[in-house]
C-alpha cells in the first residue's frame, strides 16, 4: 500500500501539510492547536525509570493527538520537580522517545509532538547546564561568542528530545523595577537585536527552533509591574520594542510568544494588527505563535466565555495555545459561529508546517544522541566576558599577585542560589560549582588569608552579623564585599497558575529579582547598605562585588569602595570568573547593556530618550550614576575624533564610512567596545532621540597600540520610523558619534540631502 503523501520526505512543505490537514477531522485539527498540559504531569517515576502517565494518555486521546507538550524536562520550584522524581540527562532522550512512540502508534494519524522547553539561559532541566542571565550576555557586546553559547544549550536540548526553545529575548529594560529586567539583553533596540539573531542562528545550527518571548513591549508596563498595562504609542512600539523581534524573524525564528501585556486596549493575544496585519502581512513571517501561559483565559473578561475567547485569540492569529481551557473550546466555538473552520485550518497548517520543517516526521526519535561537552566552558567564557568594572581608583584593583589577607563579605558572596537566576533547575550536588568566595579562594596567590563573614541577609535590617564582618575587614589588607540580590526561588514560594511567584509587601521569601518579583525602591536592602557602610569605616580598602538581576540604584560610592564590579547573575561558575577580573587574570571586558539610576525616583534613565532637553530636577539629578554601554578596563584608552569618509550623501544612496582611532595608552592589554552612535540634529518626520546605537566593535589593544575601528554608515544606519511607520532615511544634518559609551561620545557632521 502506498504510503500517503503527507509521509514522502521528498515532497514540498506545503503539499504535505495539505494532505495531512486534508485527513483530519475538527477535533483532531483542534488537538494540533492545543499545549494544555504541564509536561511533567506527563510522567512518573518507578524503581525501574520512568513511566507515561494516564493524564498524558487521556489527554492524547481527548484530540487523537497533541500540538505541543511543554516543559516535559523542567525542573524547579514551581514544578516541584527535584533529582527524587525528575528526568535527568541519562534518562531524557527514552522519556521523549517513549512519548513519540506514543503519539506513533497510538493515534489515528502518527502526528508527532512538539518538544517544548524553557532555555532562557540553557535548558531549564535537571543536568542542563546554565548560561549567565541574559543581562550578563547583553554585557560581553559578543554576539559572535553568544551564537556558539546558544547552539550549545541547543545541542543540549536536542540530545535530550526536545524541538523548541522558549527563549525571552524581545523585552528591554526600559523600567528596571520591572522584576524580569535578567531576562532582558539590555535598554537597546540595537543591541537586543543583535543578539537576538545570534540566538536563531546558533540555535538553528543545532537543529532547536526558537520561539521569541515576549511580544511585543511587555518591558514597559507600567511602574514595573509585571504583567500590568503599557501605554505605548504606535511610534515608540516600532522604534524601541519591534527592532529585536524584527531581527529575529529576518534570521528565522520558529515562533514568537505574544505578550501579557496590552498594546491600545487590547491583549497581544488578541490583536490581530501586530499578529497578523505587521508580523505576517507586513513582515512576512511563517512560523507560530505561541500564546503565553493562562494568557487566553484572561481574554473571557473581554469575549464572554472561554469558547469566545478561544475564537478572538484565533482569529487575530495566535495559532497555539499554552496551558488555557479556551483553545480545548475551539470545536464548540466553530460550531457556534464565532471563528470559522478555515481560521482553524490555518493555524493548524502554521503548527504542521512546523513540525515538518523540523524533521519530526522523518526523524521522531532520538535514540542515543552525542552530546556537546563545550557548554560549561562557553558559560563560563560568557560570564568572565560580561562583568562590569564601574569604577576603581587605578590603585586597588586587580589585586596584586603577593599574598594577602582578603576579607570577603557579604550575602551573595557564598550564594550558588544567588548567582544563577530564575528560571532554573536545582543544581546536582557536586558539580564543581564555584561561588564568588570558592572563586576567590582558588585565585588567591599562594600564601595568603582568605576570611569569610556574610554580615548580613539578602533582604531586610537584621545587623546582628555585621560585627563579625566588620572585625574580618578591619584586619584585612582588602575586603571584597559581594552585595545585590537574587532571584533563587524557594520550596516555599507561593506560585500563581503560570508560575511567577507571589511574593508580598515586605518580601518574607528573600528573592529581589524575577518574575513576579517588581520593586518600587531599588536601593539596595537596608541590611546590606549599613553593612557597605560598616565595612568601609574600617579604613580597609573595600572592593564593592554588585552580584544581581536588576540594575539596583547606586549612591555615590567616592570614599566607601575604591573598586565596583558588576557581575549580572553570571552562572553556575561564575565565581571564577569574578575572581579572574579581581586578580587580573582576566581583564574586565564587559559594558553596561542598561543605564544604572541613582534612585528609583529619577526613572526613566535610559540613554536613548526623545531629546527635548531637560535639564534636570530641582533636588537631584537626572542623569544616569552610570550610563550605557559604560564600562572600565585596568588600562586607559583614548579615542581620536571620528572621521566620514563624505561629509555629504543622498537620502537615495546614504554609504559612506566613519573611522575612529583608539589608543590604550596605559601598561596593560585592554579589549575595548568601541560604539557607534547616530544623533539627528535637524530634520525627519518625528521628534530625535538624544542618540541612538548603530554599530560597536571591540578591539584588543596592547600597551601603547593603536587600531582603527571602522563603521559602515549606511541606510541600516541612518533609517528612522517615517510617518507610515516604514523605515527610510530622511534628509537631514546628522552627528555619526563614536565612543566608549554614550555619554562619552565625539561627533562628525554628516549632511544626507535629497
Amino acid at each position: 500500500m502506498n504510503e500517503p503523501l503527507y509521509r514522502d520526505p521528498a515532497a514540498p512543505v506545503r503539499e504535505r501539510v495539505r494532505d495531512l490537514l486534508a485527513r483530519m477531522t475538527l477535533t483532531e485539527k483542534v488537538g494540533q492547536l492545543n499545549q494544555r498540559m504541564y509536561g511533567w504531569h506527563a510522567y512518573e517515576r518507578t524503581g525501574s525509570g520512568h513511566r507515561l502517565t494516564d493524564a498524558f494518555r487521556s489527554e492524547v486521546a481527548a484530540y487523537d493527538g497533541m500540538g505541543a507538550l511543554y516543559g516535559l524536562q523542567r525542573a524547579d520550584p514551581w514544578s516541584g520537580v527535584t533529582f527524587a522524581d525528575g528526568i535527568t540527562a541519562a534518562d531524557a532522550a527514552g522519556v521523549a522517545d517513549a512519548v513519540q512512540r506514543h503519539m506513533a502508534e497510538q493515534t489515528r494519524l502518527g502526528i508527532p509532538v512538539l518538544l517544548v522547553e524553557e532555555v532562557p539561559h540553557g535548558h531549564q532541566a535537571l543536568d542542563g547546564t546554565v548560561l549567565p542571565v541574559n543581562l550578563a550576555v547583553g554585557s560581553t557586546w559578543d554576539p559572535d561568542l553568544y551564537e556558539e553559547a546558544a547552539a550549545a544549550a541547543a545541542a543540549e536540548l536536542r540530545a535530550r528530545g526536545g524541538h523548541l526553545a522558549l527563549v525571552s529575548a524581545l523585552d528591554l529594560v526600559r523600567d528596571p523595577r520591572w522584576g524580569r529586567a535578567e531576562e532582558c539583553f539590555g535598554e537597546d533596540p540595537y543591541l537586543a537585536a543583535r543578539f537576538t539573531e545570534a540566538l536563531v542562528r546558533g540555535m538553528r545550527r543545532s537543529g532547536v527552533g526558537v520561539v521569541l518571548k515576549h511580544f511585543a513591549g511587555q518591558g514597559s508596563s507600567i511602574g514595573g509591574r509585571n504583567s500590568a498595562a503599557t501605554e505605548l504609542g504606535a511610534r515608540e512600539l516600532h522604534e524601541i520594542h519591534l527592532a529585536a523581534a524584527r531581527a529575529g524573524v529576518r534570521e528565522g525564528a520558529a515562533g514568537v510568544m505574544a505578550a501579557y501585556n496590552e498594546f491600545d486596549g487590547l491583549p497581544c493575544a488578541a490583536s490581530r494588527h501586530l499578529l497578523t496585519e505587521l508580523l505576517r502581512e507586513r513582515w512576512g513571517f511563517d512560523g507560530i505563535v505561541m500564546a503565553d501561559g493562562g494568557a487566553l483565559d484572561r481574554l473571557t473578561r473581554l469575549a464572554g466565555d472561554p469558547a469566545a475567547a478561544g475564537a478572538l485569540a484565533l482569529a487575530a492569529g495566535t495559532d497555539l495555545s499554552l496551558w488555557d481551557d479556551c483553545f480545548p473550546r475551539l470545536g464548540e466555538a466553530v460550531e457556534r459561529g464565532l471563528v470559522a473552520e478555515k481560521t482553524v485550518d490555518t493555524a493548524v497548517e502554521r503548527v504542521l508546517a512546523l513540525k515538518f520543517r523540523l524533521g519530526l516526521f522523518e526523524r521522531p526519535y532520538v535514540g542515543k544522541p552525542e552530546q556537546r561537552s563545550d557548554v560549561r566552558e562557553l558559560s563560563e567564557r560568557v560570564a568572565r566576558e560580561s562583568i562590569v568594572l564601574l569604577e576603581h581608583d587605578g590603585v586597588t584593583l586587580p589585586i596584586s599577585p603577593s599574598p594577602h589577607r582578603i576579607a570577603v563579605v557579604g550575602p551573595g558572596a557564598d550564594s550558588l542560589p544567588g548567582q544563577i537566576g530564575d528560571y532554573t533547575a536545582p543544581q546536582r550536588p557536586g558539580s564543581g560549582v564555584v561561588t564568588v568566595l570558592d572563586g576567590i579562594r582558588a585565585g588567591a596567590a599562594p600564601g595568603s588569608e582568605v576570611t569569610y563573614a556574610r554580615g548580613c541577609e539578602l533582604v531586610g535590617g537584621d545587623l546582628s552579623g555585621v560585627p563579625e564582618a566588620v572585625a574580618l575587614a578591619a584586619s584585612a589588607d582588602v575586603a571584597v564585599l559581594v552585595l545585590g540580590g537574587s532571584s533563587a526561588r524557594e520550596a516555599d514560594t507561593r506560585f500563581e497558575a503560570n508560575g511567577a511567584a507571589v511574593v508580598a509587601t515586605g518580601n518574607p521569601v528573600g528573592m529581589t529579582c524575577g518574575e513576579g518579583v517588581d520593586l518600587a525602591d531599588l536601593r539596595l536592602p537596608d541590611g546590606q547598605s549599613a553593612l557597605l557602610d560598616s565595612v568601609a569605616a574600617t579604613g580597609t580598602p573595600v572592593v564593592v562585588v554588585l552580584v544581581q538581576g536588576r540594575p539596583h540604584a547606586l549612591p555615590d560610592l567616592t570614599g566607601k569602595a575604591k573598586g565596583v564590579l558588576c557581575a549580572w547573575y553570571p552562572g553556575p561558575w561564575g565565581g571564577r570568573a569574578v575572581a579572574d577580573v579581581l586578580f587580573g587574570t582576566a581583564s574586565p571586558a564587559g559594558r553596561l547593556p542598561v543605564s544604572v539610576p541613582r534612585s528609583a525616583a529619577q526613572l526613566p534613565v535610559f540613554y536613548n530618550a526623545k531629546d527635548h532637553g531637560y535639564r534636570g530636577y530641582v533636588d537631584q539629578s537626572a542623569t544616569a550614576r552610570h550610563s550605557f554601554g559604560h564600562g572600565l578596563s585596568y588600562s586607559t584608552v583614548e579615542y581620536a575624533a571620528p572621521r566620514l569618509a563624505h561629509a555629504t550623501v543622498t537620502a537615495g544612496e546614504p554609504g559612506t564610512t566613519c573611522s575612529v582611532t583608539v589608543t590604550n595608552s596605559g601598561a596593560r592589554p585592554v579589549r575595548e567596545t568601541v560604539q557607534l552612535y547616530v544623533r539627528r540634529v535637524s530634520g525627519g518626520t518625528s521628534w530625535p532621540r538624544v542618540r541612538e546605537l548603530r554599530g560597536f566593535v571591540r578591539l584588543d589593544l596592547e600597551p601603547g597600540g593603536s587600531a582603527e575601528a571602522v563603521f559602515a554608515v549606511d541606510g541600516e544606519v541612518l533609517a528612522s520610523v517615517t510617518r507610515d511607520l516604514d523605515f527610510a532615511v530622511e534628509p537631514g544634518e546628522f552627528s555619526i558619534e563614536t565612543g566608549p559609551s554614550s555619554d562619552r561620545t565625539r561627533g562628525a557632521a554628516l549632511t544626507v540631502t535629497r
